[in-house]
């Protein structure tokens, strides 16, 4: 089962206390350890992998639904309640859940807490913030071949709790690992065919960086940096204009989490110098979809941004590959 917070979460026992003082009043049931883990992730990316991975072992929590941006995210009185009644957390990284750091941190000496990019990744797997040096940038679900090692990691953490559920979640790891693999060569395929002058990527806030990485395209300018803490000057925008005239960019791009009216400046001010540039659709950066939609998975969320992408720019879109025709039918999407 796979939640946001506007649902309710039932409770379970979750602290050494309850769990002996419960024992012994009363023989615990023989099936409680076959009951679902409750895992609260914070974002949907860390999210959707989890229950892909976890299937009936876990019941699935997110903390920070579509459209909200991690980076401004504060917790209420109730996200701390639904923190409380975790049995584990995942999150990415401090400097994407900038706010819920210290939270998180205090969690930690109650809670199964782990940041799966420092668990995943070494710094030679990581792409550095250019604007704060020494900060990594956190956005690497935007490599799907980055992004799917974090299922094995997440496996692992499940199994220790949850020692029954093993051998079905390293299934689901091989099943899920080999649909991101060929989503993976989707987007390259996809991106590839761009024409190569036109292969620049503008949006609103350097979340592509892993993005450009891996596919071949240069995510060439963003109207904010990496953490979306502060926003956009002037300067910053006709700064933007200025490579987006030099380099005659036929689009740009708007983000689920970032309000549009940077963009809309953006736009606007190149227009005003005499050329002229599309907005080529709406990417999803820091939040899935919204539940209950193709874009609401991770896979859909990266299929919407390359078809987005790879349309605005000039490119053609690949056929689905055979690898995830399941996951198409599902969502009754078509190639």
């Amino acid at each position: 089962m796979y939640t946001h917070l506007l649902e309710e979460v039932v409770p379970p026992l979750h602290t050494k206390a309850a769990l002996i003082a419960t024992l012994s009043a009363i023989a615990l049931p023989a099936q409680a350890q076959d009951t679902p883990l409750n895992v609260l992730a914070t974002v949907g990316m860390v999210g959707d992998v989890v229950q892909n991975v976890a299937g009936t072992c876990a019941e699935v929590t997110t903390l920070i639904g579509p459209g909200t941006d991690p980076h401004y995210f504060s917790a209420t009185p109730r996200d701390v309640d639904a923190l409380a009644q975790a049995d584990l957390i995942f999150y990415v990284d401090r400097s994407l859940e900038e706010r819920l750091a210290d939270i998180l941190d205090n969690f930690r000496n109650r809670t199964p807490t782990l940041g799966l990019a420092g668990a995943t990744f070494g710094p030679e797997n990581l792409l550095e913030d250019p604007d704060a040096p020494g900060t990594m940038d956190p956005h690497l679900w935007m490599d799907v071949s980055r992004w799917a090692r974090i299922a094995p990691v997440i496996a692992d953490e499940i199994a220790a709790l949850r020692p029954d559920c093993a051998d079905d979640m390293a299934a689901n790891v091989t099943r899920y690992t080999t649909q991101l693999d060929a989503l993976h060569d989707w987007v390259g395929a996809a991106i590839a065919s761009i024409p190569e002058g036109q292969r620049l990527l503008v949006t609103a806030h350097d979340a592509f960086y892993y993005f450009a990485d891996a596919y071949g395209i240069e995510a060439s300018e963003a109207i904010e940096g990496i953490s979306t803490a502060s926003e956009a000057s002037i300067g910053d925008i006709r700064d933007v204009a200025a490579f987006v005239i030099e380099r005659a960019v036929p689009a740009v791009f708007v983000e689920t989490t970032i309000n549009p009216r940077t963009i809309e400046a953006l736009v606007a001010e190149v227009q005003a110098q005499g050329h002229d540039v599309e907005i080529g659709g709406e990417l999803f950066s820091d939040a899935l979809g919204d539940d209950g939609t193709a874009a609401g998975t991770y896979i859909g969320m990266i299929r919407a941004n390359t078809v987005t992408v790879t349309h605005a720019l000039g490119g053609t879109v690949p056929d689905w590959p055979e690898a995830l025709q399941d996951w198409a039918q599902e969502w009754d999407i078509a190639d």
